[in-house]
C-alpha cells in the first residue's frame, strides 16, 4: 500500500515526487490555450497534467439564495453557478487533451464530479481519478470511481482525520487500485504559515499510503519543503501567464516557475540520502586536510617535544591532536624536521607514563 502505480510510473517512499500541473480553468475558455498549458508542463518535466471535468449544473444549482454566492477571498461576490461556468472544461475537448498528452508522453488525468464524468474519463483511457478536497465527503462518487479499479488520488484540504479514514476505506474496500493522499490548504491563495507540512508524513504513515502535497501558496518553496519531508506527490496550478487573468491564475505558477519546481522538488529528493556518517565519495581526500601534529621547529633526536615545536596544525597527514597531551614531554627519537607530520615511531614516550 505504500507505493501505487500511474501510467507506469511509481509512486511512493524512495521514488522521485510526482510533479503535477493542475490546468484548472487556466485556459480561459480556450481549447488553444489548454493543448498550451499541457504543452508547457510537458516542457518543464512534470510527470501528468491534471484537469477538472463538470459542468455548473453538475456541481450546483442557478442560484444567488444564501451559501450559493461566495463570501470573501478572490472570487467574492461570484455565485457558483456562474463561476463554475467560466471554469469549466468542456467535455468536447476532452478527446483531443487525451489525445495531445499521449503524444507528448505525459499523463492526463482529472477530477471528476459526478458519475458521468468518472465514466467518461474511464473510456477515454485516464490512467487515475483525483478526488478533490471539496469532494473528499462524497462518499458515493469515491466508491464509485474507486469501482473502476484505478488509483484515486485524494486532497484532505477541510477534512478531519474521521473524514479521511472514511474515505480512505471507502476507497479501498470500493477497489481502488491504490490510494494516494494529499495534504491540501483549502485557501485561494494559502497562506505558507498555515501549510503545517509536517501532516505530510503522519498521513503517510496513518493510511500507509504515499503522500503528498496539494499546494495553493504562492511560489515554490513551499512544495520544495514538502519534499525535504517526505512528500511522494506534489500538485501545483500552472498558467501560462498571470498577466493573462483566469479563474485560478492569482496563485498558478507560469512555466518557467514550474520548470524550476521540478528541478528543486527532484533536487530536494536527491538530498534526502539515508542515515550516513564519515566521508562521502564527493568529499574524497577532505579527511587529509584535517588537523594533526606537526613539527613546527627542527627537533633534534632525543629532545623534548614542547608546545613551542608540535602544534595541530592542517594537513591531517599526522597524528590525531587528541594525542598532544601525550607527545608533549615525550622526546623525538630520530630527528625531524619542521613540517614533518608525527608519526608514532618519531615519539619516545618518558617511562613515567
Amino acid at each position: 500500500m505504500n507505493h501505487v502505480k500511474i501510467a507506469d510510473r511509481v509512486i511512493g517512499p524512495g521514488h522521485p515526487p510526482y510533479i503535477i500541473a493542475e490546468m484548472s480553468g487556466n485556459h480561459n475558455g480556450e481549447i488553444a490555450r489548454a493543448i498550451a498549458l499541457i504543452d508547457a508542463a510537458a516542457d518543464a518535466g512534470a510527470d501528468a497534467v491534471k484537469m477538472q471535468t463538470y459542468t455548473a449544473d453538475s456541481m450546483t444549482i442557478d442560484s444567488t439564495a444564501p451559501g450559493f454566492v461566495i463570501e470573501g477571498g478572490l472570487w467574492a461576490g461570484r455565485s457558483l453557478y456562474d463561476l463554475y461556468q467560466e471554469a469549466a472544461t468542456p467535455y468536447e475537448w476532452h478527446p483531443a487533451l487525451f489525445e495531445h498528452a499521449r503524444k507528448r508522453g505525459i499523463a492526463l488525468f482529472s477530477s471528476p464530479f459526478d458519475r458521468a464524468a468518472v465514466k467518461m474519463l474511464d473510456e477515454l483511457g485516464a490512467p487515475a481519478f483525483k478526488i478533490a478536497s471539496f469532494e473528499l465527503n462524497d462518499l458515493p462518487l469515491i466508491r464509485y470511481a474507486a469501482s473502476f479499479g484505478k488509483p484515486l488520488i485524494m486532497s484532505t484540504g477541510l477534512a478531519t482525520l474521521a473524514e479521511i479514514e472514511e474515505a480512505v476505506e471507502t476507497a479501498r474496500q470500493g477497489g481502488a487500485d491504490g490510494v494516494i493522499l494529499l495534504h491540501c490548504v483549502s485557501a485561494y491563495p494559502s497562506d505558507p504559515r498555515e501549510s503545517n507540512l509536517r501532516t505530510i508524513p503522519h498521513l503517510s504513515q496513518a493510511f500507509q499510503a504515499p503522500a503528498g502535497l496539494s499546494d495553493h501558496t504562492h511560489g515554490t518553496a513551499v512544495p520544495t519543503a514538502a519534499v525535504a519531508l517526505g512528500a511522494s506527490v506534489i500538485e501545483k496550478h500552472l498558467c501560462l501567464a498571470r498577466a493573462d487573468g483566469g479563474v485560478d491564475s492569482a496563485f498558478s505558477l507560469e512555466p518557467e516557475e514550474l520548470r524550476q519546481l521540478v528541478v528543486a522538488a527532484r533536487t530536494a529528493f536527491d538530498c534526502l540520502g539515508e542515515v550516513t556518517y564519515g566521508p562521502t565519495p564527493g568529499e574524497g581526500k577532505g579527511r587529509d586536510y584535517r588537523r594533526s601534529l606537526y613539527a613546527v621547529q627542527d627537533i633534534a633526536a632525543g629532545a623534548a617535544f614542547t608546545a613551542e615545536n608540535v602544534r595541530s596544525i592542517r594537513p591531517g597527514l599526522g597524528l590525531p591532536p587528541k594525542h598532544l597531551d601525550t607527545v608533549i614531554g615525550a622526546s623525538a627519537s630520530r630527528d625531524i624536521k619542521r613540517g614533518e607530520p608525527l608519526a608514532w615511531p618519531m615519539v619516545r614516550l618518558s617511562e613515567q607514563r
